[in-house]
């Protein structure tokens, strides 16, 4: 009789990110470091808008350990976060 295997919670560990602005034309070398995020590149507004989106999503996951269950759920911190801005 074969056995059944036990499915576990997967949970997974966010070391950190990187976000990288394309759309910057003049000539501005922009970085910004977090403690677990780099931003580089992109427009002044690009910059900002990707800084202060990776702020929020690493104070969410701060509030959880660093630990999110699936994929998904970090897309939704990333919803979150960009959806404050667009308001």
């Amino acid at each position: 009789m074969p056995r059944k295997r036990k499915v576990k919670d997967k949970k997974i560990k966010v070391a950190g990110f990187i976000g990288l602005g394309l759309d910057g034309e003049d000539g501005h070398k922009r970085i910004t470091t977090g403690e677990s995020f780099l931003v580089a590149g992109g427009s002044e507004k690009t910059h900002e808008e990707m800084t202060e989106v990776l702020l929020d999503v690493t104070e969410a996951l701060e509030r959880r350990d660093n630990v999110v269950r699936c994929k998904d759920e970090l897309i939704a911190l990333f919803h979150d976060a960009y959806a404050k801005r667009v308001r």
